[in-house]
């Protein structure tokens, strides 16, 4: 059950412009070249836990659904516009004979902004109906990072099979964040084309063949335009992205298990109402309600009750789950008791 509102007055929908923040920094940082160019990783992986942590959890629970979502649509084709941007800054800067190192941390830093503001746009404006703009503007946030079979597993199997061993994007318990990574990115890609491949695609006309055909010319266009340190530049981007949206992925359901077939309840989806992941991630970390509400956009979307929390935000949480003993010791005692839990042994 959704939790109701604990006061009166709304929370501003402005506190969600905060996200703006760090696109803005990763083009200024591109553009100016030099040691400006680690402002991004800076800024969101080193300030970004602190606020997490400082900012505390959100004392206002509940946004009125009368609320205008117009700011709010806005706002994703601002991020969406600007990670694109930031994309263009780093490929200039590859190109303008930069070192190789001022290169790879600044394709770092633009491959973090590419997870927040290109992935998580794109997961929302994905959900919205097929080949609509918003649609394609979620196919261009994804052809940016190489990910182009996401929509497809996502809404298709993520959704359905959330939580159990049918779901690739699901991490098992006692599953390090490396190990989970390693596994679905080729797992989802696999997923993806076994769907278009039971809807009767061959290899040829399947979907997810030709978005990889895509995806391969852009990085063989942009090493033949603009040269072979562009192109690794973008690719770096693009695997930064990737392991940011499958970090986030490890947190949204590690752990949380059900038999295949039961039904899927908010027990299933670790929430967290920390301030500072709620507004720059666009209520990502609501994610019970993403998964029982899809339909919903993300400013409509509430806590649930019943949902198991997460120590602290997504930011919060980052470099605790690069270590895994730490983590699981942090986490293992939050798992719901009526979990069923499906112990991974790692091989590595």
């Amino acid at each position: 059950m959704a939790l109701q509102a604990t006061a009166t007055r709304p929370e501003a929908w402005g506190w969600h412009l905060l996200g703006l923040i760090n696109p803005v920094v990763v083009i200024a940082g591109n553009l100016l070249g030099g040691p400006f160019v680690t402002a991004g990783v800076i800024y969101m992986l080193g300030i970004g836990p602190m606020l997490d942590v400082v900012l505390g959890k959100s004392a206002l629970l509940q946004r009125p659904s009368r609320d205008s979502g117009r700011p709010f649509e806005v706002m994703l084709f601002a991020h969406a516009l600007l990670q694109l941007l930031a994309v263009g800054t780093l490929l200039l800067l590859a190109a303008g004979g930069a070192s190789v190192w001022i290169v790879v941390f600044a394709a770092v830093s633009t491959g973090i902004n590419s997870g927040a503001s290109g992935l998580i746009v794109a997961h929302e404006l994905g959900h919205r109906r097929k080949t609509s703009f918003s649609w394609w503007i979620s196919q261009l946030n994804l052809i940016s990072v190489l990910y182009l079979h996401f929509t497809t597993e996502h809404n298709r199997t993520h959704h359905k099979h959330v939580a159990t061993t049918a779901d690739p994007a699901t991490a098992r318990y006692g599953e390090s964040v490396w190990w989970f990574v390693a596994r679905t990115v080729p797992g989802q890609f696999l997923d993806a084309w076994r769907l278009h491949a039971a809807r009767g695609h061959s290899p040829i006309t399947n979907p997810v063949a030709r978005g990889a055909a895509c995806e391969v010319l852009l990085v063989v266009s942009i090493g033949a335009f603009l040269g072979p340190i562009p192109a690794l530049a973008f690719l770096i981007q693009a695997a930064s992205a990737v392991f940011l949206l499958e970090y986030i992925n490890y947190l949204r359901h590690y752990g949380l298990q059900r038999d295949v077939g039961s039904r899927q309840t908010a027990a299933h989806s670790w929430q967290s109402e920390n301030r500072w992941s709620r507004w720059t991630l666009l209520e990502l970390t609501r994610h019970p309600a993403h998964h029982l509400e899809a339909g919903k956009p993300f400013w409509k979307l509430q806590p649930y009750e019943n949902a198991p929390e997460l120590p602290s935000g997504y930011y919060g949480c980052f470099w605790v789950a690069l270590i895994p003993p730490l983590w699981r010791r942090l986490i293992h005692p939050r798992m719901p008791s009526t979990n069923t839990l499906v112990v991974h042994k790692e091989t590595v």
